[in-house]
């Protein structure tokens, strides 16, 4: 038995997994938000499933040393050996990785059940694989396969310089770097970037934000925004959404050309599978293979939407199943 974690700036998942098992023996979500440790939620989680366990990793959204980050969208830093202490194992049976290295060691436990395909492409089964996942934040992973194994990696590629690709795009970097020391594409593609593409927007519009929608954004944030320009019931919503859409697959293109992800790139995250609908409607994939003498690579790279939430979990766990030493 083992447990794994799925940790980010919004939600703590944690599950027990049996050894054979491809999903969660139990599983309990948490609000990060209202909790002042990671430590604090294991322990609640213990009280509740207090099987013995064997070992445990946790993927963490943040930038990984030594088996402690001081997670970039969380209150709170996590520590492997402060976890250890709590669940009463040797350090070297606890591992703390990046959540989107999580999410890439659990590509291979997904079904196509769990997959949507964007872009067919022809994809190389021994070839890199990409993760690119728009949600609280935009992260990004890669996996490479050594000895018939795939081997993830971790990345902090939503952190690397916004390059805008029109004159609207221009005009939103300058608009974003007004109030930021640098501009990243977390910042224009993540629920954060929703938010400053809306409201970069609506300065720019004629018509003034509808109070129904002001409220709505005040009390639920991007997933207001998402939710009313999925519907077209507000242009600038709907214009916001559009041009994330078209960032999102820039930068899904940008990621699978670092990596040369000829295995393919998994779009992962809450985002996605939200707006689905208006990823198929041709703007994504635009983005992501307008990439100059190499669109015709690119246009051979598939790309598949993740529905399963759980991907990051299954993958810590596979990776706490590992027989190598822990980080």
């Amino acid at each position: 038995m083992i447990l794994a974690g799925d940790v980010g700036g919004t939600h703590a998942r944690l599950a027990l997994f049996d050894g054979g098992d491809k999903g969660p023996r139990e599983l309990e979500i948490y609000p990060s938000a209202e909790h002042d440790s990671l430590v604090e939620i294991v322990e609640t989680f213990r009280r509740a499933h207090s099987a013995p366990i064997e070992a445990a990793t946790v993927g963490v959204a943040g930038p990984v040393s030594g088996g402690r980050t001081e997670a970039v969208n969380l209150a709170w830093p996590v520590d492997a050996r402060d976890l250890a202490s709590a669940l009463e194992l040797s350090r070297d049976a606890v591992a703390v990785i990046n959540d989107m290295e999580a999410n890439a060691w659990g590509v291979p436990a997904l079904g196509d059940d769990d997959l949507v395909v964007l872009g067919e492409g022809e994809p190389d089964a021994d070839g890199n694989i990409a993760l690119i996942s728009a949600g609280t934040g935009l992260g990004h992973a890669f996996a490479t396969w050594c000895d018939g194994e795939l081997r993830a990696h971790p990345s902090e590629g939503g952190h690397v310089d916004f390059a805008p690709r029109t004159k609207l795009e221009a005009e939103l970097r300058e608009w974003v770097a007004s109030d930021a020391e640098h501009v990243s594409f977390e910042l224009v593609c993540s629920g954060v970037g929703l938010l400053n593409t809306y409201e970069f927007l609506r300065s720019r519009s004629a018509e003034p934000e509808p109070d129904w929608l002001r409220k709505e954004r005040e009390a639920r944030g991007a997933v207001a925004i998402t939710e009313t320009g999925l519907e077209r019931r507000d242009p600038v919503a709907s214009e916001a959404v559009d041009l994330l859409v078209s960032m999102y697959g820039a930068q899904a293109g940008n990621m699978a050309l670092a990596v040369m992800a000829t295995g393919g790139v998994y779009l992962g995250g809450g985002i996605a599978p939200r707006i689905l609908p208006r990823l198929r409607e041709g703007a994504f994939m635009r983005a992501f293979m307008d990439k100059g003498r190499l669109s015709d690579v690119v246009a051979r790279i598939p790309v598949w939407v993740i529905r399963n939430e759980l991907t990051a979990l299954l993958g810590a766990a596979r990776h706490a199943h590992r027989a190598e030493p822990r980080r």
